[in-house]
């Protein structure tokens, strides 16, 4: 699950971790990328978001991990799938979806106690020209991001790389949401918000796990949430774009946890 408030978030001091961390992470952010990996060729027009997040709960449970968003907060679905216009944090149900569509679907994975955060974009059939667009925008701001994440490098960086790129070519990053840390916890310190001013912000330094993981609007950023109380939605109904990945901070750079091992990092995909 991604996209917490800044409210939700531990405020304790950052964690910094060591080579088993790593170790950890790259086998949850593997199989969480695999998970995706796998439901590419089920985003299909006619097909669930419910059937999809019941694939997903067999793949995961059947490599001995689970599943970290099942009773997080009385949240009961392996995946987050939010579709067209909502931002994240979107329920699986027995709506189908249609052509046309867009979706990011959302998987956190546990592993032997490390969690591996990712999510990706989906097309269902051939979305217009304006939502491809901005899904691929939406990818070139997530590796604007992580190409500023490096030791000595501030959050604020981060965020400044990827909201410049986004409003320079007429998009809106969302605020309302943020990445997050994680690693042994779900969600933990720091706090890594999409738009900032460049040497702001905690530095980086080795050992560091968070997921960048922008939201970008093709109208204004505002988001609201529904009456299920998870749902976010863009205010004026534009659509939104999602990518997430989680990373480490190397000593030299960083680390990408949950590369789709397949390739499958942005669709279109391979029939």
């Amino acid at each position: 699950m991604h996209g917490v408030t800044g409210a939700d978030l531990d405020e304790r001091t950052i964690v910094i971790h060591d080579a088993e961390g790593f170790a950890g992470m790259r086998k949850a952010g593997r199989l969480a990328a695999e998970v995706l990996d796998m439901l590419v060729p089920h985003v299909q027009p006619g097909v669930s978001t419910l059937a999809l997040d019941a694939l997903a709960y067999e793949f995961i449970l059947a490599r001995g991990a689970v599943p970290a968003t099942i009773f997080y907060r009385g949240y009961s679905h392996s995946l987050c799938t939010s579709v067209n216009h909502v931002i994240c944090h979107g329920i699986p149900s027995e709506r189908p979806l249609r052509e046309g569509d867009i979706v990011n679907i959302d998987v956190t994975v546990v592993v032997d106690g490390w969690h591996g955060d990712t999510s990706r974009m989906y097309y269902v059939g051939t979305p217009p020209l304006k939502a491809r667009r901005l899904v691929d925008l939406t990818f070139e701001c997530l590796w604007r991001g992580i190409e500023a994440a490096r030791p000595g490098a501030r959050l604020g960086d981060i965020g400044h790389a990827i909201q410049t790129h986004a409003e320079k070519n007429r998009c809106s990053v969302v605020r309302d949401f943020c990445g997050h840390g994680l690693g042994r916890r779900f969600h933990m310190a720091p706090n890594v918000v999409h738009a900032g001013r460049p040497g702001t912000g905690p530095e980086l330094v080795p050992g560091m796990f968070f997921t960048i993981e922008p939201m970008l609007n093709l109208g204004r950023p505002e988001s609201k949430i529904l009456e299920d109380g998870w749902t976010a939605v863009t205010r004026d109904r534009s659509l939104s774009a999602q990518f997430e990945h989680s990373v480490g901070i190397t000593e030299d750079g960083v680390e990408v946890f949950t590369l789709s091992p397949a390739g499958l990092d942005r669709p279109p995909y391979p029939v």
